[in-house]
């Protein structure tokens, strides 16, 4: 027999913990509270479930426990994923410093954001140790100045504001409180269990193995037979990708491991981080992959174990303190954040700063997980961790909440592409917008259809797009693309006319079904796409060059390809050689009037120039910053 499998494990205990994972987004989604994060339904229910039901036996316990600690260790390494390391590289200072590119500098934003919070949580710490006992006031100061990038991100991203200065400016500052915070939390935990001693240096090493990893990576991507290789084997039963990856969380666990069991945390973190680097999070099928088994499977355990183990007699250490005590916490772990946020008040208005305060107050994966180490140190009471973790739901619900009220989005303003009809094909181009963090409203002119749409999420509204009322209502712009596919040619012509008569509107794309119909449309100046000739050329690109259009069309793994108009004066006149472009970019054709050009070091550049440019997101943003001025 070549293995033994023994049948006598009972799996009524995990299936009971993934029901609940089922049901709680079901039942947020049926009771209409989506915008409520769902672990803390998820921590609740595991509470009640314990407490009131049903009480699991300790090898089932022991079970749960090494999945809810994978679910744990697969959390920090999406929260590593999560910051964009790009982001971070380019927004590193490359001028002199004056007040005002300081000032508009996210990653300094961001750092001098963390340290003014790191004071006031040290000093709130002591404040607070005033009403109860805690162990050490440092490590406790640490968990308040934690941050959760894992919600901030979505609240942006479902605003459509991810790219916008403002947003880069929270997104960055969350991402440098989260990369503070697990380091302190690591080396602080590492000296309380040891005291200073030379295991601090293995440490160090972890961020060696770090960068050489990072080093490996940059030279094994290039290769072209490993290149086609990872393809071949990224599919069906071999899912390379997937498994490249989770080699790499365990090397940097069971190595962070070794080291001591406090360091797991930024040994997954910094697996997430180093992978970010390598993979356009966004856009990556691996991705998507990854949130599956994560969101899936390992994290809602992680959460579920939490309530499950949640004991509220732990709050009888208060005696009658409690309710005052959590009060003050509340408004601590709020204020040691408004107040560093006034740092934005010059750039985005005393409004909008503070709304960003509230929304870097949100804390909950790394307050949570902070708090148990603590607990297991011996430096946080019990009661103090279970004051943590309800701090953690708390935070979750109000933060977003008090940001969308300060800051109230003005969703039909702005850049957004406008889908006139809402056929399966708008629906998907919707869908594959949203991959790109763009703003997309599609307009549905069927009642059915029109709820159909909405009920999956997709931002809809009805109307008609015949209706010249309707493009006041969404407040259509000359920036908008207008995308007319109403499921007829007829339809399709009428709606693009009256755009262009009506409201001298030039970005229209619309679908025509003949040659006859493109020339009429073309001729009122709109792009029309013939639906033969891209799937005749979709075929061709699958059969002449299958690696190229995957690498292109579907995973967008790495690199985008972007149009940019050189509006620089100061790029007039100069060659291409001369100009300090970006190591990830390619610069592949440029457009001068009706002619394009294959671009030489020896060609010049003119203004109103469009450059045609292949590359990483951030080598994209400094090509725009140097071409656009």
């Amino acid at each position: 027999m070549l293995l033994n499998i023994s049948f006598h494990f009972d799996y009524f205990p995990l299936m009971v913990v993934m029901a609940v994972a089922w049901f709680t987004p079901m039942l947020l989604s049926w009771i209409n509270l989506r915008k409520v994060p769902s672990v803390i339904v998820e921590i609740l229910l595991g509470f009640v479930i314990g407490h009131y039901f049903i009480e699991f036996d300790e090898h089932s316990l022991e079970i749960l426990r090494f999945l809810a600690l994978s679910g744990f260790v697969f959390l920090m390494f999406l929260s590593g994923l999560e910051i964009d390391m790009d982001q971070i590289i380019a927004s590193l200072p490359r001028k002199q410093l004056t007040t005002a590119s300081y000032l508009s500098n996210p990653l300094l934003i961001g750092i001098s954001h963390f340290l003014l919070a790191m004071v006031l949580s040290y000093i709130a710490a002591w404040w607070l140790s005033g009403m109860t006992a805690i162990g050490n006031v440092w490590y406790f100061s640490l968990i308040m100045v934690t941050t959760s990038v894992g919600i901030i991100l979505p609240v942006l991203k479902n605003r459509g504001e991810i790219h916008s200065r403002f947003g880069q400016m929270l997104i960055i500052a969350a991402a440098v409180a989260d990369i503070f915070s697990i380091l302190l939390f690591t080396f602080t935990a590492s000296i309380l269990k040891n005291g200073f001693h030379w295991d601090l240096l293995l440490i160090v090493a972890l961020f060696v193995v770090f960068y050489l990893f990072y080093l490996a990576g940059q030279k094994l991507k290039h290769i072209p037979a490993l290149k086609r290789i990872t393809y071949q084997l990224s599919h069906a039963a071999s899912q390379i990708n997937i498994r490249s990856i989770l080699l790499l969380i365990l090397i940097f666990v069971v190595i962070a491991q070794y080291i001591g069991e406090e360091v797991i945390l930024l040994g997954a973190f910094l697996s997430g981080l180093l992978l970010s680097a390598f993979l356009h999070r966004g856009r990556s099928l691996a991705m998507i992959k990854l949130d599956g088994m994560g969101y899936g499977f390992f994290i809602p355990i992680f959460f579920i174990m939490v309530g499950y183990e949640f004991d509220p007699s732990a709050f009888s250490e208060f005696k009658n303190s409690l309710v005052f005590f959590l009060m003050a916490l509340l408004v601590v772990l709020f204020l040691i954040k408004l107040i560093p946020s006034m740092l934005w008040v010059r750039l985005f208005g005393f409004r909008q700063a503070v709304s960003g305060g509230f929304l870097m107050s949100s804390r909950l994966s790394l307050i949570i997980a902070a708090s148990a180490i603590g607990l297991q140190l011996g430096v946080i009471s019990p009661g103090i961790n279970a004051s943590f973790v309800m701090m953690a739901a708390v935070t979750c619900l109000l933060s977003p909440t008090l940001f969308n009220l300060l800051s109230p989005v003005k969703k039909l303003e702005g850049s957004k592409t406008i889908i006139i009809g809402g056929s399966s094909t708008g629906v998907l181009l919707s869908r594959r917008m949203h991959l790109h963090a763009k703003k997309v409203l599609i307009v549905e002119k069927d009642p059915a259809r029109f709820r159909e749409i909405k009920n999956k999420g997709l931002w809809v509204i009805q109307g008609d797009g015949l209706d010249k009322v309707l493009y006041d209502k969404i407040k259509l712009s000359p920036e908008n693309y207008v995308v007319v596919e109403c499921g007829s040619d007829e339809i399709n012509s009428a709606v693009s006319k009256l755009l262009r008569k009506e409201f001298l509107h030039e970005k229209i794309i619309t679908r025509s079904g003949s040659l006859k119909v493109e020339a009429k449309l073309k001729q009122h100046g709109v792009e029309a796409v013939d639906s033969r000739r891209v799937m005749a050329t979709t075929i061709e690109n699958l059969i002449v060059r299958p690696a190229t259009y995957h690498d292109l069309v579907e995973s967008f793994e790495n690199f985008s390809l972007d149009e940019i108009q050189v509006s620089n004066s100061e790029m007039d006149g100069r060659q291409v050689k001369t100009i300090p472009f970006h190591n990830d970019a390619i610069l592949m054709i440029i457009k001068r009037g009706n002619n394009s050009y294959i671009p030489h070091g020896e060609t010049y550049l003119r203004k109103g120039d469009i450059l045609h440019v292949f590359g990483t997101d951030t080598a994209l943003e400094d090509t725009r910053k140097k071409v656009t001025g």
